[in-house]
This record gives C-alpha cells, sequence and structure tokens, in this order.
C-alpha cells in the first residue's frame, strides 16, 4: 500500500480486499449513509469521514496522516484477508459468496455503540435502525462539525444516555427499547471494565455475559461479539443468514442455533468472516426469500 496525505485527504493506493460498497452494506453498521457521488460518510472516533474509492486507491476525506492510525484501526488494514479466504473456501458456495463480497472487512467498532445500535436493531428494520441510532446522537451527542451541509454528532455516553429521560429517548423513535437503552447505559457505567475486556475472553463467557442485558439474546449477543469484541469464531444467525444456510447447507427445519453450531464447526475460528461474506451474497441476491 502507498498512502498520501493531500489536500486534508488521506489516499491509500493499491489497496487489496476493499470495497467500500461490500464493507457499509453488509449488515455490520448503521452510522454510514451513501451519498450521491457513491462515496460514503460516517463517524469514527469523533470524526466525520468521507470514503471514496476508485479500483485499488481509497480516498478519505477530511482526515490527514496523523489520522492513519485510526483508519488503519477501524478498517482491519493488518489483516491479510486473502488468508481468511483460502481458510475459509470449503465449498463452491463459499467461494461463490466470497466472490461476491470480495471487499468486505470486519470494521474494529466501539463496544459501547456497537451494544446499543444491536439492541435497536433487534426485530427492526435497517432505515428505522439508522433513523433511530441518528435521532439519538443528535438529541443526546456532542456536535462534531458539518459536511457537505449536513451536522454530525457523536454517539451519546453512556453517562449521555444513562441521565436522558425515557420519555426523551421514546422521542427518538425507540419505542420499546428506550427503557431498555438507558438500563443499559446505568449498568454499563458501572460495568465498562468487564465490557471492555471481554475481548480478551472467551466466546462463551462474553455470550454468556452480554445475555444478561434485557434486549440482548442470542443474536444480537453475537452480533456484538464478533463487530466489536474481535470474537470471530461467532456466527450470528439473521433472517437472510438463516435463508442462504437453509437454501444452500442444511434442512429448512433446521433452528438458528442448531445452523450457528453448524457453521461454527464447518469454518471455526474464522465463522464470523463466512458469516458476512454469506449474509451479503444471501441479501443482495434474494437468496432463499419466497
Amino acid at each position: 500500500m502507498k498512502i498520501i496525505e493531500k489536500d486534508n485527504k488521506l489516499i491509500i493506493e493499491d489497496i487489496k480486499d476493499f470495497n467500500i460498497t461490500h464493507i457499509f452494506d453488509c449488515g455490520q453498521c448503521f452510522r454510514w449513509n451513501r451519498e450521491e457521488d457513491r462515496s460514503y460518510t460516517g463517524v469514527v472516533s469523533g470524526k466525520v469521514i468521507n470514503v471514496s474509492q476508485q479500483g485499488s486507491k481509497v480516498v478519505f476525506d477530511n482526515l490527514t496522516l496523523d489520522d492513519y492510525h485510526i483508519v488503519k484501526d477501524y478498517f482491519d488494514l493488518d489483516t491479510d484477508y486473502e488468508k481468511i479466504k483460502e481458510k475459509i473456501s470449503s465449498d463452491d458456495i463459499m467461494k461463490k459468496a466470497i466472490d461476491f463480497g470480495c471487499g468486505i472487512r470486519i470494521l474494529n467498532q466501539d463496544e459501547w455503540e456497537t451494544m446499543i445500535s444491536f439492541m435497536i436493531s433487534a426485530n427492526n428494520r435497517i432505515p428505522m435502525i439508522k433513523k433511530v441510532i441518528e435521532n439519538l446522537s443528535c438529541s443526546f451527542g456532542n456536535f462534531i462539525s458539518s459536511y457537505r451541509g449536513r451536522d454530525y454528532y457523536s454517539f451519546p455516553t453512556p453517562n449521555q444516555l444513562a441521565e436522558a429521560p425515557v420519555e426523551k429517548i421514546i422521542e427518538c423513535k425507540a419505542g420499546f427499547r428506550a427503557p431498555r437503552i438507558k438500563e443499559a447505559a446505568e449498568r454499563f457505567l458501572n460495568e465498562k471494565d468487564t465490557i471492555y475486556d471481554l475481548k480478551n475472553r472467551s466466546y462463551q463467557e462474553g455470550l454468556d455475559y452480554l445475555k444478561t442485558y434485557c434486549g440482548i439474546g442470542d443474536k444480537v449477543a453475537n452480533c456484538i461479539l464478533l463487530f466489536s469484541m474481535k470474537q470471530f469464531d461467532t456466527f450470528p444467525v439473521d433472517v437472510w443468514v438463516r435463508r442462504v444456510m437453509q437454501t444452500l447447507y442444511v434442512d429448512k427445519d433446521t433452528s438458528d442455533k442448531e445452523i450457528r453450531m453448524f457453521a461454527e464447526e464447518k469454518f471455526g475460528d474464522f465463522s464470523g468472516f463466512a458469516q458476512q461474506y454469506l449474509f451479503y451474497y444471501a441479501r443482495e441476491l434474494n437468496i432463499g426469500k419466497d
């Protein structure tokens, strides 16, 4: 890779296994929005970042070389995805899914923001999930800056949501999730060290702990573990993953738990990567949808 700074832009040339559409549209994040020019704008580490791509050249607008560590960590640039693809390309189905979503990278997202975001995601549609998160940020987060005529705010801290009246959280369209969000924030303040240490514990310890929170079941807990805690041996099962697995791998009556166990045995330590390729493949091609 070649890294260049020019006009408040961080430019990375010759980047491999990186496609912004695959990354931002594979179900792992909710604060990135597509612009009319096909770039994406989001908030990372308190900075508003716009990402565009031309082939193997990726441009991060609103950043300098001093911010490269943010990009390197968030976009997992030190991980060799070619080796991961080789490990999980065990059959023709997986090979097709990998080819289709070849530029997917699992983002290193903040544990707190990911926890609340996926609590909001349960039994919810992506446009509404994004709207609730944006409402919470505008209502309780801190103003960062304006970019392309739009104001951007930080995701609210545990303190900000713990102090927020439930009624105000409900006004953000959080609905029945509002009391759970406030309760999670209050609890997080006392258990922050535990949360941030889950990446260093076993998958089962992390799963068991997260499920003690009201509003976090198997699927949400597994998403939190995968998308913010580097627990890559898990395999979250949602409607699209269930459809692709029941259509291409297992029987139609196979339960979500059985699907997860099958996948974790098949893909091992790289199950989370397999899940992302299969999710994107299934959703974009409507696999298994009647």
